[in-house]
């Protein structure tokens, strides 16, 4: 299966297997958005739900796998 940037989600978090660190963008279809607070007021307060765990080692260069 041949995975494909999503042009619509940019994502810099290398550290997510859903990020195609290459490029800067999210793979999936869609992401959820959430919230680790009631009342969110300022972007901090805001956390992509569809983040996962990238298993490869990640530092200061990029994700190498």
């Amino acid at each position: 299966m041949e995975t494909r940037k999503n042009p619509c989600i940019k994502c810099t978090v290398s550290q997510c297997q859903h990020n195609m660190v290459s490029e800067n963008y999210c793979v999936l279809d869609s992401v959820r958005i959430g919230s680790h607070e009631k009342n969110p007021t300022v972007p901090e307060c805001t956390d992509c739900e569809s983040f996962v765990k990238r298993s490869g080692a990640c530092g200061s260069e990029g994700c190498k796998f």
